[in-house]
């Protein structure tokens, strides 16, 4: 199945980063604390699973913690994955 293109809306209100699309909200959520970003849980519709966007959510907050100096913890298994997938991620872990 091709890959949607979906905009990834950071929104440090709801401690998450997000797509808002017409079957529904795709989300990466994280808790802040202190330098550590905590990454627990991400979600896409069960309508839209395996079309590519999950990894535009988790890459998204993984720049965020890059920008701002954060280490990673991913308590979420996508998250773990994703990170264990891309090499380039592997030096913001905890």
């Amino acid at each position: 199945m091709p890959r949607m293109a979906a905009p990834v809306t950071h929104k440090p209100e709801d401690s998450r980063f997000e797509s808002r699309l017409p079957a529904g909200l795709a989300v990466c959520e994280y808790r802040r604390v202190g330098p550590l970003l905590v990454l627990h849980h991400t979600e896409v519709p069960p309508a839209l699973q395996g079309q590519g966007l999950a990894a535009p959510l988790v890459a998204a907050a993984l720049a965020w913690a890059r920008e701002q100096g954060l280490r990673v913890r991913p308590t979420c298994s996508y998250v773990a994955a994703y990170m264990k997938r891309h090499a380039e991620t592997q030096d913001l872990l905890e």
